[in-house]
């Protein structure tokens, strides 16, 4: 198959279960791209099918700096296929190949770009269920993309055909994930979220095994190995955090992605010195006055100058907030 519509094909990126990816350039507009088209083998499985149908449905909802970008779809030759932007250069799986594990400094840096991520799409009732470094790819600017919704679940949709079902990676399945409970929530992906932290500061999975079996029984029973064991320098806070997002309960976990966002932003301004901080400390102080004070005090200019200021911080902490922290 050397053309799709008006896009030709190039070379094989990549094969995985249902799909295979090709390089391709759009002859209207000279534009790199990349095409997934389901396996040809697999072209009658009405389950399968129904899967690719949903990543493509759930892909053209989401538009975020962080997720490729899904651009159109259609069926050639009675095959499925859809066009996604081009992110080929590797993934945090080949990043941590090479390096075996990364400074927690940067592991907080991609941190913040993959919770951006999970909550653009938990926004949009997205749970991806397969957070891993191969599902994260790099562009040309060393940004992180998140990929492959193949299994994710759309919760303003009822899908029959998940319920009941075990599905995901080993080595990042929350215990909710692995007992195929029918009320996965997006506590599922902050759990991932944790396992992926922790190999990232690491270049350790937290929990490992000879089979699928003694990996499941990890994440169910145990406790992962302390991170500060292994990686001395990482902060106290950071390990506490990735421990929190690996709770067995849900309910125990962080409240959202935009939450462990902030945390590791903050993380990140405390170890520059950032002038963010010192900020969020005045709106802390501003926020314990007592209620019986008045905020003018006596009236003098002096006073009011000195709240016209406060307002303004007040004003630029918020904008720096907003930009600093939220998607």
């Amino acid at each position: 198959m050397g053309t799709i519509s008006h896009y030709k094909l190039g070379v094989v990126l990549g094969i995985g279960t249902v799909g295979t990816v090709y390089r391709a350039i759009d002859k209207l507009t000279g534009q790199d791209v990349a095409i997934k088209i389901l396996l040809p083998q697999i072209l009658d499985d009405s389950h399968i099918a129904h899967r690719f149908y949903r990543e493509m449905s759930i892909l053209e909802k989401l538009d975020h700096p962080h997720i490729v970008h899904y651009l159109t779809g259609g069926t050639a030759g009675g095959r499925p296929y859809y066009v996604m932007e081009l992110v080929d250069a590797g993934s945090l799986k080949d990043q941590l190949t090479i390096h075996g594990h990364l400074p927690w400094e940067e592991a907080c840096h991609f941190g913040i770009q993959i919770c951006s991520a999970l909550q653009h799409a938990h926004n949009h009732g997205i749970i991806h269920r397969d957070l891993k470094p191969s599902n994260l790819f790099m562009d040309e600017s060393g940004d992180l993309k998140l990929g492959d919704f193949g299994i994710a679940r759309d919760t303003h949709q009822v899908d029959l055909t998940d319920i009941g079902l075990t599905v995901g990676t080993y080595g990042y399945m929350s215990p909710e994930q692995i007992c195929a409970d029918t009320n996965i929530s997006d506590k599922t992906d902050l759990y991932a979220l944790g396992c992926l932290l922790y190999e990232m500061i690491t270049g350790y999975q937290p929990f490992d095994g000879a089979n699928f079996a003694r990996i499941f029984d990890q994440h169910l029973n145990s406790d992962p190995p302390k991170i500060r064991d292994k990686v001395p320098d990482a902060p106290k806070e950071l390990e506490a955090m990735i421990e929190q997002l690996m709770a067995k309960h849900p309910a125990q976990r962080p409240f959202n992605a935009r939450y462990v966002q902030g945390f590791l932003q903050d993380l990140l301004e405390q170890k520059r010195g950032h002038p963010v901080q010192a900020i969020r400390k005045i709106l802390g102080s501003s926020k314990a006055r007592p209620s019986g004070l008045s905020p003018y005090g006596k009236h003098s200019w002096g006073t009011l100058i000195g709240l016209i200021a406060i307002i303004g911080l007040i004003l630029a902490a918020t904008f720096l907030l907003q930009h600093f922290i939220f998607e």
